[in-house]
């Protein structure tokens, strides 16, 4: 029962994660993150947290790949080349991707995969070591380089991105996703991979240490501007994703870690139920669901919206947030039922199918 516990619980998160993906990237190029609406708030709440729990489980993922106690040093080095042949092709897609989506977040989990080939079999503490150092490492380059060179926030376009150095300050430090510091939940992700989820002391523990994160890190962000009067202060308080600093870094593990802990201690009471079974199974598609929706799934938005896909962020010719939500329910809902069909005949979706071809 533990381990299809852990399993359901683990793809339930995924499947969580992207459908808040699906919020915040239709969102991003149909709507408007001015919309003071409630439904307009709502849908704010899912920016950041959808990708760093998206990245969390990526790295739990990759851990709970290689979780046997003991391994002969031939099986530790199959397995560092099927890695590294998956970062390889995640860091090739994702660059494919880009052309079409700027925003896109696999050509970075390629390289967190890269990087993490060197930590696979390291003791557990090292991960966390990890989350640590790379967040320390992007705020000593907040101090050398200005976080806004190569941006126009205005457009959220990356103005140098296809030239080398601004490729490298992209990927490296103030890209969407940039490996520092964004590896930090990459590894902390490992770290719970390594935790033996069938213990229901693990569950509550991790389940405390984000709420001891999230709570107070958030309601300080709440009430930043009442408590203080210095603006630089504020600003480093209230900061959101771009760029990511030490309050949201916090606030954004404590949230992912509250929300694993409570996905694997939940799934336990339903691992039965058909329903949750194929939600589980459309957890374990994410790869072709992540790409299927900035491809087919923006086509489809455009048309309805008649608001073309690419155009600059413009505040004044947003589609309603009520709508967004809508297809975004709709869209998933779509997905669910893809997965469902698709797993009655194959053992995973298309791209995770041709990745382990390539990887084996």
């Amino acid at each position: 029962m533990g381990n299809k516990s852990r399993i359901i619980g683990f793809d339930l998160a995924r499947a969580y994660a992207i459908f808040g993906m699906y919020i915040v990237n239709f969102n991003m190029v149909f709507g408007s993150y001015n919309d003071t609406s409630p439904v307009g708030k709502f849908l704010s709440l899912f920016s950041g947290n959808s990708s760093t729990i998206f990245v969390m489980l990526a790295g739990m993922g990759i851990a709970l790949m290689t979780n046997r106690p003991h391994y002969t040093a031939e099986e530790r080095k199959k397995l560092r080349h099927i890695v590294l042949k998956r970062a390889l092709f995640l860091f090739v897609l994702g660059l494919l991707l880009s052309i079409w989506w700027p925003a896109d977040i696999l050509h970075f989990y390629g390289l967190y995969l890269f990087i993490a080939t060197f930590l696979l079999f390291l003791p557990t503490r090292y991960y966390l070591i990890a989350s640590i150092l790379s967040i320390l490492v992007f705020h000593v380059f907040l101090l050398i380089i200005p976080f806004e060179k190569g941006w126009n926030f205005d457009t959220l376009e990356y103005t140098d991105l296809w030239s080398i150095p601004g490729f490298i300050r992209n990927t490296f430090y103030n890209g969407w996703n940039s490996v520092f510091p964004w590896i930090a939940y990459f590894t902390t992700g490992m770290y719970l991979g390594r935790l033996n989820w069938t213990l229901l002391i693990t569950k509550k523990r991790v389940f405390l240490l984000g709420a001891a994160l999230f709570i107070p890190v958030t309601i300080l962000q709440i009430c930043a501007q009442n408590i203080f009067t210095n603006k630089e202060l504020i600003e480093i308080i209230t900061a959101d994703y771009l760029p990511p600093l030490l309050p949201f870094l916090l606030s954004t593990i404590g949230f992912g870690l509250m929300l694993i802990a409570s996905f694997m201690y939940s799934s336990s009471f339903f691992l039965e139920n058909k329903f949750i079974q194929n939600l589980a199974t459309t957890g374990q598609m994410t790869l072709t669901h992540y790409i299927a929706h900035l491809t087919i799934g923006m086509i489809i938005f455009s048309l309805l919206s008649g608001k073309p896909y690419g155009a600059k962020i413009n505040q004044t010719d947003s589609v309603h947030p009520l709508w967004i939500l809508t297809f975004s329910i709709v869209y998933f809902i779509f997905s669910y039922y893809f997965s469902k069909i698709w797993k009655t005949k194959y053992k995973n979706g298309p791209l995770e199918t041709l990745m382990r071809k390539i990887s084996s």
